[in-house]
């Protein structure tokens, strides 16, 4: 529910992999916000995509057959100083986490206390990601990571608190694209304790920001922008004092203008926080309702210039979507915890549960798969943290690898735990038993597959960069608006790639028994990786032969894709890690080899339904439900009263609701 679900520019939700603007330079963007076009909504998300590909990427050339081995092994290394400096900070958070945070009280009262966030104040950690030189941690992506698990399994809350402030809010839009007098103006503030949010969604803006209405006017006299909107689901929107606000700039002679980012004082006038908002889990978040009406914002707080607001939420997303994952991984660790304790000890048919085949089968799936994610996330932390790598495609995948395995683990410790995995902790201690949050971790759980991009929109997204090489040369092919000089073009360039490209997709070093030998019983695992990655290459171009311009509406084929692919991406880490650790961590080769096996069985089957399907036929079922055709199957219960409208509308001008933004006092 926290904004940054729409802040990587995507698809419209009707449209698939978004196109690839005509003639090789960025479309311009709708003159109007509203009721766009399906065509305007993708070209505004594909001008505002990372283009190039300057940096290695493992995921890419595994998507386009290429089983790159080399750029994640050797298992990458971190600066161990570093780690020792972050350990002792780790240390202290944990100590902190321990005697002075009740998790328990922040699910009952809804609400984080003020000492809670003065004494992560004072730890320094709302800036574990900023530079030392600005009063912050300097921590690493991996070590940032590590603290997120920690502060997420006392409170899920806290864990989104810090992650909404420093992955998204302003710091990482600052430390990418802020000039030296932003970062001297505002970086230590937030280093010191102030909170940030960001905030792009709006009440009828989900995943689409070409349809953006929050507008910020230039000054008659040239020194800022007015901004008039407003924005829905702001995590930390009622107690941030520093905002990134998204807001369209109206095009003008010599002014392009666009989306763009701005940093805005939480305190300014015209600010109101209308309402904070309530979800299923997460009962802790702060997240706001905030209305901006002729809010004044100086010229000098506009982020990287005007018009690359969703260039610079893509690229802020590149590395920020790895705290999501870092709390699934978090659960997966207490989830694994608390099933292993119950299924030894609790008895039924004269055996401990966890003897029991059922019970066991969840068991292994839960502890091959926490260490398959815990896996993909160390490697992608460990990537972003050299800067010599691509993660984009990396990052999505285990965002969104993890937000689905981590949702069926917590399913599966509840289908353990019984009717005590349905019991609220509280009600559990009042009848003397330990208090294990289990309802709370699967509500808390399910945002994930929401937050940062939906399940949906990021197979979208992650395919959309798995097909880039094959646009980049044949895109026009099957543009329809492309002329015959352009498609001509196309041809030659695609028939140049597909000559080199295609043979390669045939035979491949998995096809030899002694290849990848030095990975002992691992290596099997790895041959299977590297020809799955081949099939799936030749798959996509055949699907591509086969659809051409209507492949961007098999958005359940491409989601299947992309599913493979992280997979792969998966269990080529595992056999990476566990083979690097084999001397210290021997388990973990068992841990790797279990991933595996139960991965490919999932690998056959996606490959399996690529072609296998009920595709067609659900797309034509869902347009005659669509069309009411069996709405009397709905009859017989009440359903939600029909006078009220789904999504509420907005009009520009002062706010008339009291204004409900909390301030935390400073520590003393």
């Amino acid at each position: 529910m926290t904004t940054t679900q729409n802040s990587r520019p995507a698809p419209d939700e009707s449209g698939g992999v978004p196109e690839r603007p005509t003639g090789g330079t960025a479309a311009p963007l709708p003159g109007e916000a509203g009721q766009v076009s399906e065509k305007e909504a993708r070209q505004v998300a594909e001008a505002a995509r990372e283009s190039t590909w300057d940096r290695p990427s493992f995921g890419k050339e595994l998507f386009l057959g290429r089983f790159r081995l080399d750029l994640i092994n050797p298992w990458p290394c971190s600066d161990a100083e570093a780690d020792a400096r972050a350990e002792e900070f780790l240390g202290r958070l944990r100590e902190f986490l321990t005697t002075e945070v009740d998790g328990a009280a922040i699910e009952r009262d809804a609400r984080i206390p003020d000492e809670v966030f003065q004494g992560l104040a004072r730890l320094g950690a709302f800036g574990m990601k900023i530079d030392p030189a600005y009063g912050g941690l300097g921590l690493s992506n991996l070590q940032y990571c590590r603290a997120l698990m920690l502060a997420g399994s006392v409170s899920p809350a806290i864990g989104a608190l810090l992650s909404a402030h420093q992955s998204i809010g302003v710091p990482q839009p600052l430390k990418l694209f802020g000039s030296p007098e932003q970062k001297q103006r505002f970086l230590p503030r937030l280093a010191a304790g102030e909170v940030s949010a960001f905030l792009l969604t709006e009440p009828d803006v989900g995943s689409d920001p070409a349809r953006l209405a929050t507008t910020a006017e230039p000054t008659e006299d040239g020194t800022g922008y007015r901004l008039n909107g407003v924005k829905l689901w702001a995590t930390n929107g009622t107690v941030a004092t520093l905002l990134v606000v998204m807001a369209r700039v109206p095009a003008a002679d010599g002014r392009r203008g666009g989306i763009t980012a701005f940093v805005v004082d939480g305190d300014a006038e015209g600010i109101t926080v209308e309402r904070r908002n309530e979800f299923l889990g997460l009962r802790g978040l702060e997240n706001s309702l905030t209305r901006f009406h002729d809010v004044f914002v100086p010229k000098e707080n506009v982020i990287g210039g005007e018009g690359k607001g969703l260039k610079i939420a893509l690229t802020t997303l590149n590395t920020g979507r790895l705290s999501l994952p870092a709390m699934c991984v978090g659960a997966g660790k207490w989830s694994l915890n608390v099933a292993r304790e119950w299924s030894a000890e609790r008895v039924q048919w004269g055996r401990p549960v966890g003897e029991h085949e059922a019970v066991a089968q969840k068991l292994a799936f839960m502890a091959a798969t926490t260490y398959g994610m815990e896996t993909m996330l160390d490697l992608c932390c460990r990537l972003a943290d050299d800067d010599r790598n691509d993660i984009r495609i990396e990052a999505a995948l285990v965002k969104l690898y993890a937000s689905e395995m981590a949702w069926r683990i917590a399913d599966d410790l509840i289908q353990i735990r019984g009717g005590r995995g349905y019991e609220t902790a509280e009600s559990l201690a009042a009848r003397g038993e330990r208090p294990a949050a289990v309802e709370q971790i699967l509500r808390d759980l399910r945002i994930n597959r929401i937050f940062e991009g939906s399940t949906e929109i990021m197979h979208l997204l992650i395919a959309r960069e798995a097909v880039d090489a094959h646009l980049s040369v044949a895109g026009d092919i099957i543009d329809p608006d492309a002329g015959l000089g352009r498609k001509a073009r196309a041809g030659a360039r695609a028939g140049v790639f597909y000559a080199k490209w295609l043979p390669t997709l045939a035979v491949g070093r998995g096809q030899s028994p002694r290849a990848y030998a030095e990975f002992g019983p691992l290596a099997g695992h790895l041959r299977q990786v590297e020809r799955a990655s081949r099939k799936l290459a030749r798959s996509t171009f055949y699907a591509m032969s086969r659809w051409q311009g209507r492949m961007e509406r098999k958005q359940a084929f491409l989601g299947r894709v992309v599913d493979i692919g992280a997979e792969l991406f998966a269990m080529a880490a595992v056999c990476v890690r566990a083979h690097a650790e084999r001397d210290d961590h021997p388990e973990n080769v068992e841990l790797a080899d279990l991933f595996c096996r139960q991965a490919r069985v999932r690998v056959d089957a996606l490959f399996t339904s690529l072609w296998d399907n009920t595709d067609s036929v659900d797309v034509a079922a869902a347009k005659r439900i669509l069309a009411g055709r069996y709405a009397d199957l709905e009859s017989g219960v009440i359903t939600p009263p029909a006078d009220l409208p789904w999504v509420t509308g907005w009009s520009a001008g002062p706010s008339t609701a009291t204004d409900v933004r909390r301030r935390i006092p400073p520590s003393r």
